[in-house]
């Protein structure tokens, strides 16, 4: 897909808090370093995360994206601990079943290539 296209399925397909909550923990997991997506992928996700992030989320609210934010905005390197806290909190919150089958809707969808 292009990054167009990812834009516009997300739009289209990302509404529920929970694909949300997914979305925002793979971007903090991503900035921490500790994803093992691919480039390609890894490169899909802040396209997906800057289409939905004004939608709510059931766990993760406006602290997050703020402290993405930061991190996006040169940051990184300061926040390297507070983030690896957060994103080990929000896998820690979201189910493995339900971040199996988010991760698993973007691979059927062909947002994503490979698994993680």
């Amino acid at each position: 897909m292009s990054p167009d296209e990812i834009v516009e399925w997300a739009a289209a397909h990302l509404s529920a808090p929970s694909d949300i909550d997914c979305t925002t923990t793979v971007m903090l997991k991503i900035l921490d370093g500790k994803c093992k997506m691919g480039p390609g992928d890894k490169d899909a996700i802040p396209l997906l995360y800057d289409a939905t992030r004004h939608r709510a989320g059931r766990l993760l609210g406006e602290d997050m994206h703020v402290l993405i934010a930061r991190a996006r905005n040169g940051e990184r390197e300061a926040l390297v601990t507070e983030i690896y806290e957060h994103r080990v909190l929000a896998e820690t919150a979201i189910s493995r079943p339900v971040m199996k089958a988010y991760k698993a809707m973007l691979r059927d969808a062909g947002v994503l290539r490979g698994g993680e």
